[in-house]
Formats: C-alpha cells, sequence, structure tokens
C-alpha cells in the first residue's frame, strides 16, 4: 500500500486508511467467533482499531458487535465510534462495579494504560499498567485477550542486534516500563494459572500521520527545533498494520501466553530518517548530541512471519508523513518522548 497525497488530503481520509483490515484480518476473526470488547478504546490507536474491527466482521460475513469501553473524556470521540457502528459504554475501568458491569465477551482487546505524565504520578501509573490488568484478566478469565505492551520492557537494546526479540531477558528501566512488565505478568498468571487466553503485544512505535515518531520529527524539523540524536535509531509500523496485527492476534491467543513484537522490519536512523524529512518540508534539521550504541528496538520477525509483512513500507511512510506535515495537516499535540533513555515520562 502506498500512501499518497490524494488518498491521504484529509483526516477523514487518513482515518479510512487507518481502518482498512489487512487481508489477514477477517480470516483470523472467523477463527474466534464472537463479540469483540475493545477496553480503553478512546486513546490514540482505538477509535481506528475498533473501525477496523468492524470492517473486518463485515468482510468476513459475521454479524458480531464490536463494543468499545473508556472514559471518552472527549465525547467528540464516542459520537464518531457510534457513526462508525461501534457500541460504546463509557465509565472508569478502575471502577470494579464498572468493568463488572461489562457485557461478557469472548474476545477482549486491552488497550489502557499510562505512559506520559507518569514521573509524577507513579501510583496512578501502577494502578492503571498492572493492578488494572490484574482486574481485566479475572473478571474476563475466559475469553481471549489481546493486552497491547510495549518494547520499553526489554530497555536498551545494542543496534549491532538489530533489535530484542521476544525470548530476551526484560530489562525495563524506570517506572513506566516496571509497571508495563507488571501488566504482561499479569496477564501470564491468568494464562498459567486458569488458563485464560493471552497474546501480550509489545508495540514499537506505531506511526500516523498525526502521531508517532515520524511525524515528531517532521514538526522539529520543520519549525526548527534541535533533534536529539543520543537515541539514534528507531522502529516504526504502519499503525493500521499495528492494529491488524493486534486484532489477529486473537486467534494465537494461548495459554501459556503468546507474546509477539509489533515492529517494523527496518532499524531506522533518525539522522537519516530526519535528512529525508527536510527534503520534503524544505528546512535542513539541526542535530544536537551524538548517536549511542544502544536504542530501545524491537525485532518483529515473529509477528511477520505469523502475519505477513507490514503493507506500509517505512520510505512510504515518512514521505506520507512528512507531506501532511509539511502542508501543516493536523496533528493530536501528544509527542512520543521517544529519545528518552532515562525511562522517565
Amino acid at each position: 500500500m502506498v500512501l499518497t497525497p490524494k488518498s491521504l488530503d484529509s483526516i477523514d481520509a487518513v482515518e479510512h486508511a487507518l481502518s482498512v483490515p489487512p487481508a489477514y484480518v477477517p480470516i483470523a476473526l472467523q477463527k474466534v467467533p464472537g463479540d469483540i470488547l475493545v477496553l480503553g478504546a478512546a486513546g490514540k490507536m482505538g477509535p481506528t482499531l475498533c473501525r477496523m474491527a468492524v470492517r473486518a466482521l463485515a468482510t468476513a460475513g459475521l454479524e458480531h458487535r464490536v463494543i468499545a469501553a473508556s472514559r471518552y473524556s472527549n465525547p467528540a470521540e464516542q459520537e464518531k465510534l457510534e457513526g462508525w457502528g461501534v457500541q460504546t459504554i463509557k465509565g472508569d475501568l478502575l471502577d470494579e462495579r464498572f468493568l463488572e458491569s461489562l457485557p461478557d465477551c469472548p474476545n477482549v482487546v486491552f488497550m489502557a494504560g499510562m505512559k506520559f505524565g507518569s514521573s509524577g504520578k507513579q501510583s496512578l501509573t501502577w494502578a492503571m499498567n498492572t493492578h488494572l490488568p490484574a482486574l481485566v484478566a479475572r473478571r474476563f478469565a475466559t475469553s481471549r485477550i489481546a493486552a497491547f505492551s510495549t518494547g520499553n520492557v526489554y530497555g536498551l537494546c545494542p543496534l549491532a542486534l538489530g533489535g530484542s526479540l521476544e525470548t530476551d531477558e526484560p530489562r525495563p528501566v524506570g517506572e513506566y516500563a516496571m509497571s508495563c512488565l507488571g501488566r504482561e505478568r499479569m496477564f501470564e498468571h491468568a494464562a498459567n494459572a486458569h488458563g485464560t487466553r493471552v497474546s501480550i503485544l509489545r508495540l514499537n512505535y506505531a506511526c500516523e500521520m498525526r502521531y508517532g515518531v515520524i511525524a515528531d520529527l517532521a514538526t522539529k524539523v520543520k519549525n526548527g527545533v534541535e533533534i536529539d540524536v543520543s537515541m539514534g535509531a528507531f522502529n516504526a509500523i504502519w499503525q493500521a498494520d499495528a492494529n491488524g496485527i493486534a486484532l489477529a492476534s486473537l486467534a494465537h491467543a494461548s495459554a501459556p501466553a503468546a507474546v509477539f513484537n509489533i515492529a517494523g522490519p527496518e532499524q531506522l536512523s533518525v539522522r537519516r530518517v530526519c535528512e529525508r524529512l527536510g527534503e520534503i518540508v524544505g528546512r535542513p534539521p539541526q542535530f544536537v548530541g551524538q548517536e549511542s550504541a544502544d536504542a530501545i528496538l524491537s525485532n518483529g520477525q515473529k509477528a511477520h512471519s505469523v502475519f505477513g509483512y507490514p503493507i506500509v513500507a517505512a520510505q512510504d511512510l515518512i514521505d506520507a508523513v512528512g507531506r501532511w506535515v509539511a502542508g501543516g495537516g493536523a496533528a493530536l499535540g501528544k509527542p512520543t518522548h521517544f529519545e528518552t533513555r532515562d525511562g522517565k515520562y
């Protein structure tokens, strides 16, 4: 799939493209019949994941519901989801009475979590990232659960190794990453102790026009902001590819839990990506610092072998995001802080 200016000329067009299900998703959902409940659905990735699920179910000829539970601090997001055919339920997932009131569903996608602002709010970070997964695992013990996690649980990986593997021992740095490993351990415990079928999804990093590492870099280049290259490399994957893997992973949920890295196949250089973005926005990038010998990097080969290669190549994604930012396209205003090396978000 090539992301062209014509195909991405508005937010509606972007959200349509982000919700196109890869071909393997309807096939996977036919293997896991039943409604899909998405917990924490109003974040950056949740809305288009829900819409993708609706479209994939229709493609598969299935009439199951997609149900999206979240606080919906922005009512417009709830209205948008309803317009896409998603059933929404508003409430606080940390409220155990609300959690118990949610409908039983055979398929659950867990997307709730806290990252930015976690420094200074450590107790809430642990509540969202570790306590809540324990509650969800208990409430939906008989469901299949696809649980989003993060490549941050691995810690820094030497560039020469090509990214952390699912079999590598986690070495989380900082309370955010540690609490995310706690999230994984809660779901792993449910799988080991109760037979709950789980897939754990270590994401690193999903990108679209309005959000992600590439959008961050493009915005800095355009605005003449200095770019610290000490975190000199990163992974990027088109958000629709990431969401497609997440939905399809329900068919691979197992006990013990299955673990998948969700990452693009390329180890992208911050310096080289910024130089390309500079060509697109018409302004040379300004760099500070020096590349380190390690970075937060994940190897996505296992997921690629199971689900297929990403449909959007990194170069197409870089060019599309660069054009979007150069043209003044809307942004979500949520920097990734991917350059953080001390684990403090």
